[in-house]
């Protein structure tokens, strides 16, 4: 049995049908306040719902599981995130339980630079949460991703809805050179599918990309020419992006981008262009080639 937190997310939603798609018993154990409109609609679930913090409701979750997928995150909430709280403490709390219960294999989804000593609050949480799993004692496979699109991302499609605001010009931190390597939803979920019967990959940090590199001027770019819109771009410093940031977060009901953006993009976020096709034998999709949801 596999247990999977955040299935009602963007990615979770996904591997919830790549398991369907291949006859996998799971489990979703989903939070109080989650909007599982997301899942495949016209099935009945095996759901347990509860908090991180509700040990009788986890340990009910984990009856008969033998791998975590936890992909469960909470920095779309922005500034109101308790980072510390959610990806230290209450990791700590789940890792726990998942050892009592005898759970196999534990999947963590972390991001390309993670690291406990980084001085950007998302990906300093983010390795602390490695460390606690890689001392938990469980077996793990931690996935270090690139930015994932598809549709309902909180990327590209945030691009492209700052660029319909028509404020009449696209705002760049420092000259937008920054390189990212976007990586289609489909082929990650794959992955991890598909990872299941590989035990290489057990005890191990993946770190997973597309197949190129790409600045975030031309990210954005591409997504422009996809929505038939000319961008024109307006550098600003890092520290003047971060104002931006946090001033569409505060101002925006339902911000498209948030303090965590400056996080990412402070700083090259790539691996091995040949990391998916070396560990998963996948050849993944360009971005250019699988971004025709935004047309809509």
């Amino acid at each position: 049995m596999i247990l999977i937190t955040g299935s009602t997310g963007f990615i979770g939603s996904r591997l919830v049908e790549k398991l369907e798609a291949n006859s996998l018993d799971y489990r979703l154990l989903i939070f109080p306040g989650s909007d599982d409109k997301t899942l495949p609609q016209g099935k009945t679930y095996d759901v347990v719902l509860s908090s991180l913090e509700d040990r009788g409701s986890l340990r009910t979750a984990f009856n008969k599981v033998d791998t975590v997928f936890h992909l469960a995150g909470i920095e779309q909430e922005g500034s109101q995130a308790d980072l510390s709280r959610f990806e230290v403490r209450y990791l700590e709390t789940f890792t726990n339980i998942a050892k009592e219960a005898g759970v196999q294999r534990f999947y963590y989804l972390s991001h390309l630079g993670a690291d406990r000593n980084s001085a950007y609050g998302l990906l300093k949480a983010n390795g602390r949460a490695e460390a606690i799993l890689q001392n938990s004692g469980l077996h793990y496979t931690i996935i270090r991703s690139s930015w994932l699109f598809g549709e309902g991302d909180h990327f590209t499609e945030s691009i492209a809805g700052l660029i319909k605001k028509g404020l009449g010009f696209y705002f760049l931190p420092g000259d937008g050179g920054v390189l990212l390597q976007p990586l289609w939803v489909e082929d990650l979920v794959t992955a991890l599918v598909w990872s299941l019967d590989m035990s290489e990959t057990v005890d191990q940090i993946i770190e997973v990309g597309g197949p190129e590199h790409l600045s975030y001027r031309e990210v954005v770019s591409l997504v422009g020419q996809e929505i038939n819109k000319k961008v024109k771009f307006l550098n600003i410093t890092p520290v003047q992006y971060s104002y931006f940031t946090q001033m569409v977060e505060n101002r925006m009901k339902k911000p498209l981008i948030n303090v965590y953006w400056m996080d990412y993009l402070s700083e090259n976020r790539t691996c091995a262009l040949d990391s998916m096709s070396r560990i998963f034998e996948i050849n993944p999709a360009r971005m250019k080639h699988k971004i025709s949801y935004l047309k809509g």
